[in-house]
């Protein structure tokens, strides 16, 4: 069936009417949001969290739900930027917290907690040596210092419109503008705002996903290692091509540069040993974060075995107070061999293909210029007729404003969805048929109106 653009003077008017109703119905978000202003820049504590014409602020979480201040209870497919696999609240992940809590907090120094951990990765991912963090963005940080230890070398390459934490060597083409990023076959390194010593961006270069021959044109001898989602997850949902990976492996191989997987979104959301099992190509370094801890800030990097007496031996520095806390790792533990089970990986694919295929049934019928795409316990409808193989597809492709009317109707229909123009979703364990069906009446609605007339 042949897909139609909405009319622009349609989709207009329904921003108005969604934005008008959003307004009235988080009127106390409105509230905290002025006052949160006066000592926090943007009123949020992180940029990502700000959205027009003020973040939603919650107040508390259960199971697959969250409720905000003006007490409006959503079905969340946010599930904090993909942390939240494991639910809100889980009681198993609450016991295991609530245990270590009353034997202490925090030593800086080490506790079997986090051997018990990276065993556990070990057997995940296949790399034999694991040092924990704080954050996705630490993870990637000393991901990068491995490979420069390891090669000698400076210059890291990374993909167009990938974000990959704030630290300098990454900070770099994350979704830059049209107007500075320059030509496909010869991106700019464009920074990610201001704050950057001079040159800072020249060691850094770009290239376009699942374009396995503009990689191999950037590795040189000056390449230290190359970091890249092995799907892209903050435009949308960009798979992997068939064979990029590997050919990317063997550049990589070839050129002697260390090859680092940032599967900080992807890790233990989407498979036990995340996109590096679905896909079957195994990196130098993983780095790890987000669901891994079943909610708690940490992190992981996991790395050969070569690379980890680099980091034995003191000659990379990996190092933080409160690495390997032992709060985190009880959390991490109760995740990793309790919650997310093979059974609850099979349960979360399985829901997640209901959720698409509903999501299929009702672009087709009322032919939205959509599809989807998903892997594990992500999803997201893609407003467009056209596969995304890359950032600048992203920019050209995706009809945005149709993206930011079917989040307006699904945060007003009680289906709480990550701010942006990204839509992506993620499942929990404690989903259930009854939330997913919440989902698609809100899209079934949004659909219904937005092609009306």
């Amino acid at each position: 069936m042949a897909t139609t653009l909405p009319a622009s003077t349609r989709i207009a008017d329904l921003m108005d009417r969604e934005r008008a109703r959003l307004r009235e119905r988080t009127a106390r978000s409105g509230e905290v949001f002025a006052r949160a202003s006066a000592v926090m820049p943007g009123g949020v504590p992180s940029q990502f969290q700000k959205s027009d014409p003020w973040p939603t602020y919650l107040s508390h979480g259960s199971g697959a739900s969250v409720w905000d201040v003006d007490g409006n209870q959503y079905t969340d497919f946010h599930n904090g930027f993909g942390v939240m696999c494991v639910g809100h609240a889980n009681p198993v992940i609450a016991a295991a917290v609530s245990e270590r809590m009353a034997l202490g907090t925090h030593f800086a120094a080490p506790t079997e907690g986090s051997i018990v951990v990276a065993e556990e990765l070990r057997r995940r991912w296949g790399l034999p040596a694991w040092r924990f963090t704080n954050s996705g963005t630490e993870s990637t940080m000393d991901a990068v210092h491995l490979a420069r230890g390891a090669t000698g070398r400076d210059v890291m390459v990374k993909i167009e419109g990938t974000y990959h934490g704030h630290h300098d060597a990454v900070m770099v083409s994350v979704k830059p503008p049209p107007e500075l990023m320059g030509p496909r076959d010869a991106p700019v390194a464009v920074p990610y705002g201001e704050g950057f010593a001079r040159g800072t961006a020249e060691a850094t270069r770009v290239v376009p996903f699942n374009d396995a021959a503009a990689l191999v044109a950037a590795l040189d001898e000056t390449v230290a290692g190359v970091i890249l989602e092995p799907a892209m997850m903050n435009v949308n949902i960009v798979p992997p091509v068939d064979g990029y990976l590997a050919a990317v492996r063997a550049a990589c191989d070839e050129a002697g540069v260390v090859l680092i997987f940032d599967e900080v979104k992807t890790g233990a959301a989407v498979a036990a040993g995340g996109a590096t099992e679905l896909y079957g190509v195994v990196p130098d370094v993983v780095c790890l974060a987000k669901a891994m801890c079943g909610g708690l800030p940490g992190g992981a990097v996991g790395m050969t075995a070569e690379l980890g007496s680099l980091v034995a031996e003191g000659r990379v520095k990996q190092q933080g107070t409160f690495n390997g806390n032992p709060l985190t790792m009880a959390a991490a533990e109760a995740t990793l061999l309790h919650v997310l089970t093979d059974d609850a990986y099979a349960s979360l694919h399985a829901l997640n293909e209901r959720l698409m295929g509903e999501c299929e049934r009702v672009i087709a019928e009322y032919e939205l210029p959509a599809h989807t795409v998903g892997m594990g316990s992500k999803g997201c409808v893609v407003m467009s007729t056209e596969p995304v193989l890359e950032y600048r597809d992203y920019l050209t492709k995706i009809h945005h404003e149709l993206t930011d009317l079917a989040w307006l109707f699904h945060m007003n229909r009680g289906v709480f969805m990550t701010p942006g123009q990204d839509e992506e979703w993620t499942l929990s364990v404690m989903h259930t048929e009854a939330d997913l069906q919440r989902y698609i009446d809100a899209f079934e609605a949004f659909a219904r109106e937005v092609t009306e007339g």
